[in-house]
């Protein structure tokens, strides 16, 4: 038991190798064990969640050094939050991916090491540790989005490595000079170190600044975003649901992390440029995001610029830098990667049964397909805010958190990006669901999506082209965006003691 946070990590980098092995002994065993060690994953990470909840964080040392020196490991209730959401979203998409494919075992094997990765990231509280889960969830997303069988994955693999690799540098730099201020990597000690040589310090903050730089990169904030449309629509749609879900959340987590945790809040007072850029990079994002979606035909590009706005309302969040506006942020993050990556799978399930992945193709196709269309529409209402949704929690508490910092162009710009998300999601709405079918649209899937299943192993009855794993991932994820919407403010309360620590 006291290993657990140990395990929350070895236990899928365990399970991406037993999937290697087991290949060579038979080549569809990937699946299963992905399965199983998803499941003991979410069971470490629930139990963690218990017990990082109480009044003390969860802390472990690996190895049994004595924490600066030593790698330190600490779940409190905001990442039990990020590694639950981890174990849960990898399980869901691996539930979709069955028969929808990737279905050979280097891509299982490279799904586990992208959870691996993520889960550190979550847990971790030294900053070298962080960048280190940091290239390892890098690498793994690469692979994985180049996993497509067309030139267009591999050129936005290509893409996302050359981008990627450069936030990466900037963090490990910003690393570097935050270690030559202090001679400490461990993040508690880190805090304490900064503040004695000083917020003002020109080292100090050139570390602020490249560390946030560094991350704004993997969250893809504008305009350093270029490589997300590009993998997020060149990706095979269990990957696009999975990266979108979880890869620039926990990216965006880090920020919180790096933000209150190594620098805290009396930093951002201290230097007010700080929290400038901050609000500067997520009015920008949150407005152009918007406009780009709105401009886009095809679905995934369009939901891939639908999360450049919606992460530049956590940066909002994290710039205003009160309890409230925090709570928003955790609990949109955890929303987003409900709603995006829900979104993601529905648009995949939608192309593979109607052949539809640009607006004009989703006309009339609720009369054919309910099921996917009601999803849809249930998880594009949730992303623009409707109540009792768990996106409109998020907004109302970033919203809220601004009110009481008096941010007010902030709030301005929150109020209107709903109005902007609304665009965009209505629209396709609009076709769905008062459109007839046309021609193109009612002749059914594609002769591609029909012959990417090679076996009949779990497939619906209903469509040769989907499996009811498919279509039971899709509604679910329908369905948490508002069960978690009702559950969300008492969630609120119980995250309380944890923004107070971060405030602190």
């Amino acid at each position: 038991m006291n290993d657990l946070p140990a395990l929350l990590v070895a236990v899928p980098l365990l399970g991406s190798v037993a999937v290697l092995l087991a290949g060579l002994a038979r080549s569809r065993t990937g699946w299963p064990v992905a399965v199983c060690t998803s499941l003991v994953q979410l069971g470490m990470a629930v139990v963690l969640a218990v017990r990082a909840f109480g009044e003390q964080p969860v802390r472990y040392v690996v190895g049994g050094f004595t924490a600066p020196f030593g790698i330190e490991l600490v779940i409190d209730g905001l990442s039990a939050t990020m590694a639950v959401l981890v174990a849960v979203v990898a399980l869901g998409v691996l539930g979709y991916a069955r028969v929808a494919g990737p279905r050979s075992n280097r891509f299982y094997a490279t799904y586990l090491l992208l959870v691996a990765g993520l889960s550190g990231m979550s847990i971790t509280g030294d900053v070298f540790n962080m960048y280190v889960f940091l290239e390892i969830t890098g690498l793994a997303a690469y692979a994985l989005v180049a996993s497509g069988e067309s030139g267009r994955s591999a050129r936005a693999a290509l893409k996302y490595l050359l981008v990627g690799t450069v936030g990466a540098s900037l963090f490990l730099l910003g690393i570097g000079f935050a270690y030559v201020s202090t001679g400490t990597l461990n993040m508690a000690d880190l805090s304490t170190q900064l503040a004695a040589v000083g917020y003002t310090s020109p080292l100090v903050q050139a570390s602020f600044g490249l560390l946030v730089v560094g991350l704004f990169v993997k969250i893809a904030l504008f305009p350093v975003h270029t490589w997300q449309p590009s993998a997020y629509a060149g990706a095979p749609d269990s990957v696009s649901a999975l990266i979108s879900a979880l890869v620039s959340t926990i990216a965006a987590y880090a920020l919180i992390r790096i933000v209150f945790t190594v620098f805290t809040v009396e930093f951002l007072f201290t230097n007010g440029f700080a929290q400038t850029a901050l609000v500067a990079g997520a009015t920008v994002s949150i407005v152009l995001g918007s406009v780009l979606a709105v401009t886009q035909r095809e679905i995934k590009r369009m939901l891939a610029y639908s999360s450049v706005s919606q992460f530049g309302l956590v940066v909002g969040a994290i710039a205003v830098a009160n309890g409230t506006a925090l709570t928003g942020a955790v609990i949109h993050l955890v929303g987003h990667a409900i709603m995006k990556g829900g979104l993601f799978l529905t648009s995949g399930l939608v192309a593979n049964v109607a052949g539809a992945r640009t607006i004009d193709e989703y006309q009339g196709i609720a009369k054919r397909f309910p099921k996917e269309s009601t999803a849809f529409g249930v998880l594009a209402l949730a992303m623009v805010g409707v109540p009792p949704t768990i996106g409109f929690v998020g907004k109302w508490y970033i919203a809220l958190g601004a009110v009481e910092a008096r941010s007010w162009p902030l709030l301005v710009v929150i109020l209107a990006s709903t109005l902007l998300t609304l665009a965009y999601f209505a629209r396709i709405i609009e076709r769905m669901f008062f459109h007839e079918p046309d021609d193109v649209s009612a002749s059914g899937g594609t002769t591609t999506a029909a012959t990417a299943v090679t076996d009949g192993e779990g497939i619906d009855a209903e469509s040769p082209l989907v499996s009811s794993g498919m279509r039971a991932t899709v509604l679910l994820a329908a369905v948490l965006a508002v069960v978690l919407g009702v559950a969300a403010f008492e969630y609120g309360q119980l995250l309380e003691p944890t923004i107070e620590r971060l405030l602190s």
